[in-house]
């Protein structure tokens, strides 16, 4: 059979990532079904809710242009929060627990960096190894039962506004911008595209791609670290399961905001889209009274079709 021909307006809209789609639909649902909801207070509160998944995403799409995965996030959530709501660090200051969580973010994203550019090992098992090693040694300290209560600076912070907007949302945003202009404008940058393109025609133009591989984990450590930050002041209390379902769902949404492995047609702002569909998803299903079982059907069709998507995108880049 002749193969279809695309016209460029076809192609075009082919490129457009699909969170652009999904939010204009749920943006439109919202508008006919319940235009009150589309409030800056209201959306505020649904939004500040998937920050913490939309600063993880930024570390997800980086490691996913170096042809790489992290699913080890999830984990660094949970020995953070597990950290700063067990009281084995009485008296504390808010300045300690960010150096703190700064820290265990960039020892695992390093550890995973010189395992998978260095020893060549999967990106999936060892990131999932070390996810399943943070969370089983936090159910070891914990005992499995939650640990208490975090220090109340946290949510101070998280519940702060500014102009109406979210302080959380508003810092999202800032990141996310930064992430945006040194992707394009710096020689960091630069390599993580060249290794994305090619990792062989990168290695022989010069590009030092174990470094940028390495490096690309660092950074992704250091925004799990942030992330890790933003949920336990997000719930404000200590938990065993806080942040294990995070990583899966960064994938998801940065594959529906167009980033693929090696290929980043959605920038940076493909994927912030992708968060913000799972936001406003949320806002239509409890709009309509729909409970969790049906919010996990929902993510899990969504995943699906971010599975679906990237399959179509590696199949149109082979022909």
């Amino acid at each position: 059979m002749p193969a279809l021909v695309q016209t460029p307006l076809a192609q075009r809209f082919a490129r457009i990532p699909p969170a652009y789609y999904l939010f204009v639909i749920l943006i439109a649902i919202l508008w006919i079904t319940r235009p009150q909801m589309l409030n800056v207070n209201v959306m505020g509160v649904f939004v500040r809710q998937v920050v913490p998944l939309g600063i993880l995403v930024l570390g997800q799409l980086l490691v996913m242009r170096v042809k790489s995965i992290d699913l080890s996030g999830g984990g660094v959530i949970l020995l953070v929060n597990y950290c700063i709501s067990s009281g084995m660090f009485p008296g504390a200051s808010l300045s300690f627990f960010v150096a703190l969580a700064l820290a265990v973010g960039l020892v695992i994203g390093l550890f995973n960096g010189f395992m998978i550019a260095i020893r060549r090992v999967s990106a999936v098992i060892v990131t999932l190894a070390l996810n399943i090693v943070m969370i089983g040694l936090v159910q070891y300290l914990s005992s499995g039962k939650p640990p208490g209560d975090v220090p109340p600076v946290f949510g101070e912070l998280f519940n702060t506004r500014f102009l109406s907007i979210p302080t959380p949302v508003l810092f999202w945003i800032g990141i996310t911008a930064i992430m945006s202009l040194a992707l394009a404008r710096t020689v960091f940058g630069r390599f993580v595209a060249s290794a994305g393109e090619s990792i062989e025609a990168a290695h022989f133009s010069g590009v030092p791609v174990e470094r940028t591989v390495i490096a690309a984990h660092a950074i992704a450590g250091l925004i799990a670290g942030i992330a890790a930050l933003v949920q336990t002041a997000s719930i404000a209390v200590g938990s065993v399961r806080v942040g294990l379902d995070l990583p899966i769902l960064s994938v998801a949404a940065t594959i529906l905001g167009g980033v693929v492995f090696g290929r980043g047609e959605g920038g940076v702002w493909g994927p912030f889209f992708g968060v913000l569909c799972f936001a406003f998803l949320f806002v239509v299903m409890t709009m309509f009274g729909v409970g969790e079982p049906g919010k996990l059907v929902a993510q899990g069709l969504i995943i699906l079709l971010a599975a679906i998507f990237y399959g179509l995108k590696a199949s149109g880049t082979k022909s």
